[in-house]
């Protein structure tokens, strides 16, 4: 750990810091409806696609109106990108004739992924989608799922700040809203930010060249297991050429960080030097991760007109973030216990540290920081392999998603999230005095506490679930790469990451299976979906409660006392509910290597 390396993570956290506001209230004038200088060029084009759409911008929809709208659109859209990737070799802008995606229920899993804002992939990218089902069908999910979760958010956030109405605004307008103003602008101008720094951005077809030395590897057969001969011994192939795969990368890398969708155009992610060549473009996309989830702390204060509240839940990510990414900076950076008389200190001159599985030209510093603001939000980009990290390194971006990704979060979905526990912690402080809990005005009563504690256990069942099934259970099993707690590990985390939207992989884990595919995808639909119902059955019923003055016996939630409150109720709701399967796994594993033992 050095002074070089923490000063990065604090001008991170000073630029996050620093675009909150202006962000915040340009958010707040769009879903306001109010004027901005995006206007002129916009407005005639969201007129424009209402008139092609039939829909009228003036009608306001009742929650369960709000919803059905949601829903029928993210199943139209999974079934739209379901059929372009299976008849893609008909399709145009496929250089490669890459031919339809099979089998089916990895075109399932894929659909299921991108829909639901989570981006996993059971497959490589440049191997398997042609341009066209990258463009059309992936990077335009990229957008949609992204501007759901901030119509979403904002939908809730009306709910608190509205009294005595019935409705919560319309899903349509605030999700085109969402695409025009606040994330195609900036997409645009990041994706120029990114070809600057050399991320590719063409259709050409791929390159071949000619390798100086060939080079022998194993072949491969068509199931996907590496070829033996009679006597068990490896069939190799020797390879004279390499294809350089591209493609239009850059318009996709930067709506994969900023509409925290994660889905990298090549199977390494941003670990891949066309996606990430420079420590510059590793700290833009951590920033684009941030930003709107950052902003709309900002925006939830002005909304609802305490700004101050939105601060007091800004400061509480920014304590677990913090908390976070020291726990993984320093897990890493003291290297491996086992690895005796070999120099792992991290110098300013020498990377030192765990660097396995880490790029050079980021390090230490940056690895951690990235895997921290990756599984904070539910963006799932990664540029290190967390299979390679310590127990510990590795166990972050486990616990950041089993807190539902509250710290800064997902666009959009961080802030209903936390919304969630905030009414909780409301509720719990209100029984700490004993009287009713108010938020913001409106009374916390029975029928939103349910609600809240219906989105609590939705996320832990689905999760624990799935991987209870799985370890028990050949198909489950014979994919894990690792024996012991390490490979209890890369199971769960792939649970954890499908219903957490988030669609970052711990490594390790071969999920390119009939059970894994088909799981996984019910996974990431049930923790998307089963969710946001009853948080909008939340936001409808604020909407109609009337306002409340606040009295000497209200839980003011603008101070510290308020913060601390929320991180203990996240902390408690969050990360206690899966401490027995921490303690199988990462917990486990790190106490076993203390004692000599690794996996």
């Amino acid at each position: 750990m050095t002074f070089n390396g923490w000063l990065q993570i604090a001008i991170y956290l000073g630029l996050i810091l620093a675009v909150t506001k202006p962000l915040g209230i340009f958010m707040t004038r769009v879903f306001n409806r109010e004027r901005t200088f995006l206007d002129p060029v916009m407005r005639p084009v969201e007129r424009l696609v209402y008139r092609l759409s039939g829909v009228d911008e003036n009608h306001e929809m009742h929650w369960t109106e709000y919803a059905a709208a949601m829903l029928l659109f993210s199943a139209v859209s999974m079934l739209l990108l379901y059929l372009i990737q299976r008849i893609q070799l008909h399709l145009p802008f496929n250089p490669q004739k890459f031919a339809g995606v099979t089998p089916e229920h990895l075109a399932w899993n894929t659909a299921a992924s991108f829909t639901t804002n989570t981006n996993w992939q059971a497959y490589a990218g440049e191997t398997t989608m042609s341009y066209f089902t990258q463009m059309a069908g992936l990077a335009y999910h990229n957008f949609v799922s992204a501007a759901t979760g901030i119509a979403l958010a904002i939908a809730f956030i009306r709910g608190i700040a509205r009294r005595q109405m019935k409705t919560i605004g319309n899903f349509w307008v605030d999700m085109v809203r969402s695409c025009l103003w606040v994330l195609l602008p900036f997409c645009v101008i990041g994706a120029l930010l990114l070809v600057s720094q050399g991320v590719v951005q063409n259709l050409k077809p791929y390159d071949t060249t000619k390798l100086m030395e060939p080079q022998q590897v194993q072949h491969i057969n068509a199931d996907g297991k590496p070829a033996v001969d009679a006597k068990g011994q490896p069939v190799m192939d020797t390879v004279a050429t390499q294809t350089i795969a591209q493609g239009p990368v850059a318009s996709q890398e930067i709506i994969k960080e900023y509409g925290t969708n994660g889905g990298g155009f090549f199977n390494a992610n941003s670990a891949h030097p066309f996606e990430n060549p420079t420590p510059l473009t590793n700290y833009i996309q951590m920033f684009a991760i941030f930003a709107i989830g950052a902003g709309f702390t900002y925006t939830l204060g002005r909304m609802t007109g305490s700004q101050a509240h939105g601060w007091a839940v800004w400061a509480a990510m920014a304590v677990m973030f913090i908390a976070g990414v020291t726990v993984a900076y320093w897990a890493e950076a003291r290297g491996n216990p086992l690895l005796q008389g070999v120099n792992q200190q991290v110098t300013a001159l020498q990377p030192g540290g765990n660097m396995e599985g880490k790029e050079v030209r980021f390090g230490i510093t940056d690895s951690t920081l990235f895997g921290t603001v990756t599984t904070d939000a539910s963006c799932g980009a990664i540029n290190s392999w967390f299979d390679s990290y310590m127990p510990l390194g590795g166990m972050i971006p486990l616990v950041n998603i089993m807190l539902s990704e509250v710290i800064f979060g997902g666009v959009g979905a961080g802030m209903y999230g936390v919304l969630i526990y905030v009414v909780l912690a409301v509720f719990i402080a209100g029984l700490m005095v004993g009287r009713t809990p108010e938020y913001l005005g409106k009374k916390i009563e029975a029928y939103d506490v349910k609600m809240a504690m219906l989105v609590a256990l939705v996320f832990p069942l689905v999760i624990l679930v799935f991987s209870g099934v799985a370890s028990v259970h050949n198909f489950g099993t014979s994919g894990i790469s690792n024996p012991g707690p390490h490979g209890l590990t890369q199971m769960l985390y792939a649970y954890v990451s499908g219903a957490g939207n988030n669609g970052s992989a711990f490594g390790g884990l071969t999920v390119n299976t009939p059970w894994y595919d088909t799981s996984i995808g019910f996974d990431m639909l049930l923790g998307r979906f089963f969710m946001i119902i009853p948080m909008l059955a939340i936001a409808g019923n604020l909407a109609q409660k009337k306002y409340v003055p606040p009295s000497l016996g209200t839980f003011p939630v603008t101070t510290p006392l308020f913060s601390a409150l929320l991180i203990g109720v996240i902390l408690i709701v969050g990360a206690l509910t899966f401490f027995p399967a921490l303690s199988l796994g990462p917990i486990l594993e790190h106490l076993l290597l203390a004692a000599g033992k690794t996996f």
